[in-house]
């Protein structure tokens, strides 16, 4: 049976002892922070394992080299730089409020949000997930969590926050003072953090809290790996109180109404190991989309967006010209994805794999050498026109109604659906679990 918001919520929050760098040791933070391990690219890997000895990258994404444990690896740096106080350890439990500016085609934003342990429940209900997840990066993640004993970076997760926890607190408690961390990177986004200490406001936010239901945006492996993880200490340390680190998962929460929160597309370039008869393609294309050819890039990606208000549109692009797809009809959606729930067959993604690269293309979803992603639309059109058996699938942005409906569901939507951005960085804070 779906779920409801209407449905009483019982998500426990806790404060934690932060491990942050000493900025005594570190001048420059901007130079140790990293994205999350999961949009990195090898180019960018090397990148910040060059940029500084001390960037969390030497933990959170090592390289592989022949003979060498890179996990064993990365939890030797990350004792090492306890001990030589690179890294230090908070006190007292804080929860670390977070304020995130940056800016999309010339708006500036503002995201704010707070930094938190979420508990893991055995079965909770009031924590939703909306992608599905592939067997080898929890398989990486995990063996990275069972050697470091720590969330080197948090998860990414979204709550209605209906009384308005997250502005008020930045209103009364951030507004006038200064942050701990201050930093810049590299696409000009400001990064800011505070410490919330005091006992009677952690109290307070622990209790609202309570009342909410959490919607998990990035982080899904890392939150599926913090599950098998925490089994896995159960039954070797047998009795437990439950308020073992091991129980706990670091997170960022921001509000689903925020007009901060962006999230981009992701977009599919498809490699064919044949030359494909376009002809015929289009031809059976015709068969679900009305179809129209579009010169000019700007008009094509104005009219994608423009046209998703009213209908299903997907955009193509092969041979340096661009397509719209337009749906024919949404009967067409019945009888193709009989097994989806609604939610699920309005999303522009599921109808792109569902009769495009399935049905048509007869592609296998789950190939990899065939089927790659990119949110970045230079990027996607770069490598089409480098290689003529490639083609281009671009898709409008998810809205968070969407994501929240496919989740009460308890449904998943495809593999790599949603970009939500900008990024929380790695290395601003980190959960030591022992």
């Amino acid at each position: 049976m779906p779920a409801s918001l209407n449905n009483p919520a019982m998500t426990k929050i806790a404060a934690f002892r932060g491990v942050i760098y000493n900025q005594e040791k570190i001048a420059e933070l901007a130079k140790v922070v990293c994205p999350p391990y999961d949009v990195i690219s090898p180019a960018r890997q090397e990148y910040y394992h060059q940029l500084h000895p001390h960037n969390l990258i030497h933990i959170l994404l090592g390289r592989d080299t022949p003979g060498e444990d890179k996990y064993k690896r990365s939890a030797g740096y990350f004792k090492d730089w306890f001990k030589k106080d690179i890294f230090i350890q908070d006190q007292k439990p804080a929860i670390y409020f977070y304020s995130h500016q940056y800016s999309v085609k010339g708006e500036k934003r503002t995201r704010l949000g707070f930094i938190a342990c979420l508990y893991l429940e055995d079965d909770n209900p009031s924590v939703f997930r909306h992608e599905h997840t592939r067997l080898e990066p929890k398989e990486d993640r995990l063996k990275l969590l069972r050697e470091t004993k720590a969330n080197l970076s948090p998860i990414f997760v979204l709550f209605p926050d209906k009384k308005r926890i997250v502005q008020r607190l930045y209103e009364q408690q951030m507004k006038d003072n200064l942050p701990f961390i201050d930093i810049t990177d590299e696409e000009k986004n400001i990064h800011k953090l505070w410490r919330l200490d005091a006992p009677d406001i952690l109290k307070d936010i622990q209790q609202k809290m309570q009342g909410e239901h959490i919607f998990i945006a990035d982080g899904h492996h890392r939150y599926e790996v913090a599950c098998t993880y925490r089994d896995e200490m159960k039954k070797k340390v047998g009795n437990i109180t439950g308020q073992e680190g091991f129980n706990y998962l670091m997170a960022y929460f921001t509000n689903t109404e925020s007009k901060g929160l962006t999230i981009f597309a992701i977009h599919r370039l498809i490699k064919l190991e044949s030359q494909l008869d376009f002809a015929d393609f289009l031809a059976h294309l015709k068969g679900y989309f009305d179809i129209e050819e579009v010169q000019e890039r700007i008009k094509f990606f104005f009219l994608m967006d423009k046209c998703s208000r009213a209908e299903h549109v997907i955009g193509m692009y092969r041979d340096k010209k661009y397509y719209l797809l337009r749906l024919k009809n949404v009967k067409i959606l019945d009888k193709e994805m009989p097994d989806g729930s609604k939610a699920y067959r309005s999303l522009d993604v599921s109808i792109l794999n569902s009769i495009v690269l399935k049905e048509i293309l007869k592609l296998d979803l789950e190939d990899k050498e065939k089927i790659s992603f990119s949110a970045n639309v230079d990027e996607l059109i770069e490598r089409v026109n480098n290689d003529s058996s490639c083609i281009g699938f671009f898709l409008n942005p998810v809205k968070i109604p969407q994501i929240i409906a496919v989740a009460l569901n308890g449904e998943r939507m495809p593999v790599k659906s949603t970009y939500f951005y900008p990024k929380v960085l790695s290395g601003l804070v980190i959960n030591k679990l022992e």
